[in-house]
């Protein structure tokens, strides 16, 4: 293999970009692939690389949640989407939310800025055959390619359903009746606005959500869905109290105003610096557009309600990692190709960079034919990584990251300080596993 050959990534999201940065930062050149603007999937609307088609959160932000330690262990690594999402963050209480185009924007500048990348803005209809190939298509992979990974795997995809949640126009909102709070929250003025629902609204509002009408899906089309991240309606399908224990739970939010606890709350999370939009937290929905704006203009606060995007629902793809895949992400039955991102079993904008990490570290120890050392598994990264390559490929299904992934921690510590103690444990090994690696370049 030679050296001076660049090294492949398709697809120009979170892990391709992340990937890309691995790489390039490690002395490789870099030929990143990226099919807009000349095709757009389904959910995609914008022709930066790096775009954030769902929420504009990232979660957690705090270390003894696993989705904070995650993004605490990439800036470790210097992750450039971790990088990118703490220069153009907006307020989002104890998540890590972003200015969804300036964060693209910053991220595009970055990898552009160096000589060795080369960006070919064209769609990629078969696996390149020569050299080494990194697959970060994500779960809205093209027909022709899915077509040629479908072949070279020899597998049948797997594929569950995710939707998007609606944005509101912020001089749209009744400001008279929302309030700012934070969930637990009673020293700052908050960072979500919250609209509050007495009883009557509430079981009004149910009745209304239920009876809806949705997108109708295509023949070849079997819902699966995600379970963290289900329909709203689908949740309210569940039964008439569901929503209060979910993305309506009103516990720990006390209206200012009346100076009690609302029966039931939908929150509003600002998208960008300017706050002219809002995300309505949690109401990710297939429902028609016209059902969307007649049954969340009931919301009170959002009864003129302008949309700057309507919740959708798409298809994501993603292979049976467990059964194609190495440790080092690469395929089994062919290791100049490796997978990262969604399409290679995870879930969430975070786990998907962590894999395009991890398959840049992965792809430049097998270019210059070291062996790799994967993340150990007490890390979050080394437990997501466990996941998608040693699940029961007979069951296997995408996954956020979770303390559920981690390796028990030693005697009884109580529930209260696991999540501390999780992140001691992993961060101290980050820095002994990040050593090594080191030494090896």
């Amino acid at each position: 293999m030679n050296q001076n050959d660049p090294i492949i990534i398709v697809g120009g999201g979170l892990a391709g970009c992340e990937a890309a940065w691995q790489l390039l930062n490690w002395g490789h050149a870099v030929t990143l692939l990226e099919m807009k603007p000349a095709n757009f999937s389904p959910a995609h609307r914008s022709s930066s690389l790096a775009e954030l088609v769902c929420s504009n959160s990232l979660r957690s932000n705090v270390i003894d949640h696993a989705a904070g330690l995650l993004k605490e262990e990439m800036r470790r690594m210097n992750s450039l989407i971790i990088q990118a999402a703490d220069e153009t963050s907006v307020p989002a209480g104890r998540a890590l939310a972003v200015d969804r185009c300036a964060f693209s924007q910053y991220i595009e500048e970055k990898l552009t800025a160096f000589p060795r990348l080369r960006l070919i803005r064209r769609e990629v209809t078969e696996i390149p055959a020569d050299g080494i190939v990194i697959l970060a298509t994500g779960p809205l992979t093209s027909e022709r390619l899915s077509q040629s990974i479908s072949r070279v795997t020899g597998n049948s995809y797997l594929y569950f359903y995710d939707a998007i949640s609606p944005i509101v126009e912020g001089d749209s909102i009744d400001y008279d009746k929302v309030f700012r709070a934070s969930r637990y929250d009673d020293d700052s003025q908050g960072d979500y606005l919250n609209c509050p629902m007495e009883k009557e609204e509430y079981e009004f509002f149910w009745k209304a959500l239920i009876g809806a009408q949705t997108v109708p899906l295509r023949e070849f089309e079997d819902p699966r869905y995600f379970e963290g991240c289900l329909p709203i309606e689908v949740i309210a399908g569940r039964g008439s109290s569901t929503l209060l224990f979910g993305p309506m739970k009103p516990v720990g939010i006390v209206n200012p105003k009346t100076g009690k606890q609302p029966y039931a709350v939908v929150q509003l999370r600002q998208e960008n610096k300017e706050a002219t939009l809002f995300n309505i937290v949690g109401f990710q929905t297939k429902l028609t557009w016209p059902e969307q704006r007649r049954i969340f203009r009931m919301i009170p606060g959002l009864e003129n309600a302008e949309f700057a995007r309507y919740g959708s629902i798409h298809r994501n793809t993603f292979i049976n990692s467990p059964a194609l895949l190495e440790k080092t992400l690469q395929l089994k039955s062919d290791r100049h190709i490796f997978f990262a991102g969604q399409i290679s079993g995870v879930e969430g904008y975070i786990e998907s960079t962590a894999m395009g990490l991890i398959a840049g570290l992965s792809a430049s120890a097998f270019h210059r034919g070291t062996p790799f050392l994967p993340p150990p598994g007490v890390t979050a990264m080394g437990a997501l990584l466990n996941h998608i390559t040693h699940a029961d490929c007979r069951l296997f299904q995408p996954m956020n990251i979770n303390w559920g992934l981690f390796p028990r921690l030693p005697g009884k510590v109580k529930k209260r300080e696991r999540g501390e103690m999780y992140a001691l444990r992993a961060l101290d090994s980050l820095t002994r596993w990040k050593s090594e690696i080191s030494a090896q370049n």
